[in-house]
């Protein structure tokens, strides 16, 4: 389930900075989130950290993006695969292995 910032956003600029997986930026008129990106900190936190930030509650689930723990899972997965060969540069420092989900399944 990918998050929105509804337009009642006051650009606090405090949910950009929060996001582990850089799916937050500026739109037009206020903060926007990547549903490619956004997977809800799952992989990093138990919370969304945008959502125990956001001072005026701002930051529903998108309708249009409704996914699983499972999905959003896949996707942590996925966007660690990708700056894999960014941290994988001489002198860079070995990832620590990916966290398991809290259910205890093993990922694909």
């Amino acid at each position: 389930m990918a998050l929105w910032i509804t337009d009642e956003c006051i650009n606090c600029d405090v949910c950009e900075p929060a996001c582990p997986n850089q799916a937050i930026s500026m739109g037009p008129q206020v903060y926007r989130i990547d549903p490619d990106r956004c997977t809800e900190c799952v992989g990093h936190f138990e919370q969304p950290q945008c959502v125990q930030l956001c001072p005026v509650d701002c930051i529903p689930v998108h309708p249009e993006h409704v996914e699983s723990r499972e999905q959003l899972w896949e996707r942590y997965l996925r966007l660690q695969r990708e700056a894999a060969p960014a941290r994988a540069e001489p002198g860079a420092a070995t990832p620590p292995p990916a966290p398991q989900p809290a259910d205890g399944a093993t990922p694909r």
